[in-house]
Formats: C-alpha cells, sequence, structure tokens
C-alpha cells in the first residue's frame, strides 16, 4: 500500500495525506486474493456505489422491518466464505510447501540451531531490549529439557 501511496505523491512526499483517501479507497473495494471479497462488501454488506457505475433516475426508499436481520444474516455468510476461502488457500500453501521438503531425522545428541530471547532491562526500569542469540547445542531427551 505503501508504494500505490508514494507512486501517486509528489517527488518530495509531501502530499501523502492528499491521496491516502483514494488509496484507501482502492484497497477496499478491491477484490482480495485470499477472501475473494472486497473489505468494503465485508463490512458493509453491499458493494461500492462508484461515481461511474449507471444511477437510476428515481430512487426509492422502502421500509423493511427485516433488514437488519437480513443485512447480519448476510454478513455471517461472508464472514463465512472467506473463512473457508482462507483456509482453502492456506492448504494450497502447505502442500505447496510440503511438495519440497524432506522430513528431519533427529536423534539424541545430534547438534541443533537454537534460537533463545534474552530480556535485558536498559537503564531506565521502562525500558527493555530483546537480543536474540543462535546457540548450537545437541539435542536431549524432553524430560531433560522440563528440569
Amino acid at each position: 500500500m505503501d508504494g500505490k501511496i508514494a507512486a501517486l505523491c509528489n517527488e518530495r512526499r509531501t502530499d501523502w495525506d492528499e491521496v491516502l483517501q483514494f488509496v484507501t479507497f482502492n484497497y477496499n473495494t478491491s477484490i482480495h486474493a485470499k477472501t475473494k471479497q472486497t473489505p468494503l462488501e465485508m463490512m458493509h454488506g453491499r458493494q461500492a456505489t462508484l461515481p461511474f457505475d449507471q444511477q437510476k433516475e428515481i430512487i426509492s426508499l422502502t421500509q423493511d422491518p427485516e433488514h437488519s436481520q437480513k443485512i447480519r444474516i448476510f454478513l455471517e455468510k461472508l464472514v463465512h466464505e472467506a473463512r473457508s476461502n482462507i483456509t482453502k488457500n492456506q492448504q494450497q500453501y502447505k502442500a505447496r510447501y510440503d511438495l519440497n521438503r524432506q522430513d528431519l531425522l533427529l536423534k539424541v545428541n545430534d547438534l541443533v540451531l537454537v534460537k533463545t530471547v534474552i530480556v535485558q532491562h536498559v537503564k531506565k526500569l521502562t525500558l527493555t531490549r530483546q537480543v536474540t542469540m543462535d546457540v548450537i547445542v545437541p539435542l536431549v531427551e524432553r524430560w531433560n529439557l522440563i528440569q
């Protein structure tokens, strides 16, 4: 999204706030690859009305006492569809990843790389810093790790 904002801004990048609404509208009205739906429809239960869409000359508003119930049911259906699309995509990614993956055959005392996170307190009590260290250690049985 930041690439789109940068492309629409001036050379000195001082007018990014003026183009933000257009980029956001573009994002909210684009069909997403994972959910196969637009975020605007997921939030409001309808497609966006665009300026170039053909409009009816006479608009009649009807009062539907069950409108809120219908919108709620429709939104629940959209959320269910989006979740199923995401799950299907995740399964496809996993299958594609597993094609080239080899199972590891680890035994006790094999050397393994372990990432450890150490939290350090910096001079003031409110500031902390996380340091990640990579350590190569022999693999031990699980009950030894707990002790």
